[in-house]
């Protein structure tokens, strides 16, 4: 039997609230509420920040935690880039690298997912998050550009309030861009290539003989 996570825990509270006002942030670029917009994405971020600290401090790192920070950070990141895209403050080919790479992602995750879920395989299970079935590990270059595409998307929404610096924020804003191009292609290469990136968890089997395993083996590697 698989077991199943305490998930309820303040830091994946946190990483959910986050998850959350992804779209609220995302309705105040449109509406152009760019002071109240820049205010909730910095306590996103900061949020970002704090789940990571307490989870570690408070010994709460959960399978699923590692599954939907990323996927918080994404979803965030996501809504950003196509509403800043719509109202053009972020560049549409950039938007275009983002998007791919994340979208690309995404259907890896759905699928790594479904690989490694135990039988019985069901869409109820499928959705059971506390069902721990595959770790995500980001990588280096991927925890940076995440870092780098937060800050380029701060920038982006801070933009209206910076116009007035003239020639070298603009300079300055499409420095980050290029690089943040870059970071982004490589840090999707880098799961491409990387063999740590997914780790699908080992579950517990019953013995050659048809007897359960004894209890000391009863536990997930």
């Amino acid at each position: 039997i698989t077991p199943h996570e305490d998930i309820y825990n303040i830091p994946n509270l946190l990483t959910f609230s986050r998850l959350l006002a992804s779209p609220v942030i995302g309705y105040l670029v449109l509406q152009e509420q760019h002071a109240a917009a820049l205010a909730l994405f910095a306590a996103a971020g900061l949020t970002d920040l704090v789940d990571g600290y307490l989870a570690r401090k408070w010994n709460l790192q959960t399978v699923v935690g590692s599954v939907i920070d990323p996927m918080a950070d994404k979803t965030l990141m996501t809504i950003l880039t196509v509403t800043l895209a719509v109202k053009g403050l972020l560049p549409v080919w950039l938007a275009g690298i983002i998007l791919g790479r994340d979208i690309g992602l995404a259907i890896s995750a759905i699928y790594f997912r479904w690989i490694s879920l135990p039988p019985p395989k069901t869409m109820a299970r499928y959705w059971d998050f506390s069902l721990p079935s595959a770790e995500v590990h980001p990588t280096t270059i991927s925890k940076l550009n995440t870092a780098l595409q937060l800050g380029l998307i701060g920038a982006c929404m801070a933009h209206p309030f910076m116009v007035t610096m003239g020639p070298d924020w603009d300079l300055a804003l499409q420095a980050m861009q290029y690089t943040v191009a870059t970071t982004t292609i490589w840090s999707g290469l880098s799961y491409v290539y990387s063999k740590d990136a997914v780790k699908i968890l080992k579950q517990p089997q019953e013995s050659k003989d048809g007897e359960d395993p004894d209890d000391n083996n009863k536990k997930m590697i």
